[in-house]
């Protein structure tokens, strides 16, 4: 299923070879104008997620252990990962991962473009609440559309350190989407939507808010061109990073918490409930436990993300389209 998902998206290298495909197919360009802003941030995504993979996978790792009083050393959770499940285990998950960019970082950073688009005033520098209102607008309804993904993803990095009778052995998203709505019907493909939807509101303020500020704050300064692109994006890789943590966190437990077999009761009733409980084991920071394998997760992906999609709207600038 990854490779078909690669396969999917790379096909789209034909307009490297013919400009006007579209054209010959009889689709209006209109039709991809409107479509242009969902693919540019879905190809810009799924590269992302291809480079980062193992390292989201020991994220995920790092907060399931702090919960269960496990590692949190992210070199001893990837000797563990490695031992137990070998390179290929860095992987498990990609196609949930692929799948979650195509729709979640499609629906974020397209809407996030048509919005800022018609918030401009002509002439006018864009203020800084506009944009973070677009991006927190964005990043919500892009949660909600890409979270049966983000909910397979989880599941499937997770698996694994179950108990053997425990898990649910997934041959990969399309087997973990249908097992979710034949054990908890279509309403389970949405849980956790709630701090799925924050989260990504809160990621999205830090990296598309922070990119835009840094952007006109860098080119003020004389900065301009790739060191500008760069700059931009590592500033809002941190930002990104620092705001939806303790909401990412609180998301993994939810996501992945299963009834008790004996009393058929949940680990938490809500997010909330979740959040209270962490805090209380561990304080306030506890939310933040794992924050530098985070960053190093969030901030490449982050820059790899905006950087490729500066680079894909240019390549459409020179295709003409």
């Amino acid at each position: 299923k990854s490779i078909f998902l690669l396969q999917l998206l790379l096909s789209f290298s034909i307009l490297l070879v013919d400009p006007n495909f579209f054209l010959k197919l009889g689709i209006m360009s209109d039709a991809w104008k409107a479509a242009k802003p969902f693919v540019t941030g879905s190809l810009s995504g799924c590269f992302a997620t291809c480079c980062i993979q193992p390292i989201d996978m020991v994220k995920v790792r790092i907060q399931l252990g702090a919960a269960e009083g496990g590692s949190t050393n992210p070199i001893e959770v990837t000797k563990k990962l490695l031992k137990e499940d070998g390179v290929a285990g860095m992987y498990k998950g990609l196609s949930a991962g692929l799948t979650r960019q195509v729709f979640y970082t499609g629906a974020r950073l397209g809407l996030y473009d048509i919005f800022t688009e018609a918030a401009k005033t002509p002439g006018e520098k864009m203020p800084f609440w506009k944009t973070t209102v677009c991006a927190l607008t964005a990043g919500g309804l892009a949660a909600v559309i890409g979270n049966p993904a983000d909910l397979s993803l989880i599941r499937m990095q997770a698996d694994t350190m179950l108990p053997e009778a425990e898990r649910r052995n997934y041959r990969g998203v399309g087997h973990a989407l249908t097992s979710t709505v034949r054990d908890e019907g279509v309403a389970g493909l949405f849980k956790g939507a709630v701090p799925t939807a924050t989260r990504a509101m809160a990621l999205n303020f830090g990296m598309l808010g922070f990119n835009s500020l840094s952007k006109d704050l860098l080119k003020d300064c004389g900065v301009t061109g790739p060191a500008q692109v760069f700059g931009a994006s590592a500033i809002a890789g941190f930002f990104a990073s620092f705001f939806s943590l303790p909401f990412d966190y609180v998301k993994t437990q939810v996501q992945k918490m299963k009834p008790d077999p004996v009393t058929g009761e949940v680990p938490f009733k809500g997010p909330i409930d979740c959040a209270m409980q962490q805090v209380k084991i561990g304080g306030i920071t506890r939310l933040w436990t794992g924050f530098p394998t985070y960053y190093v997760r969030i901030a490449p992906h982050a820059m790899i993300t905006l950087i490729a999609q500066d680079q894909v709207k240019k390549l459409w600038g020179t295709l003409g389209l």
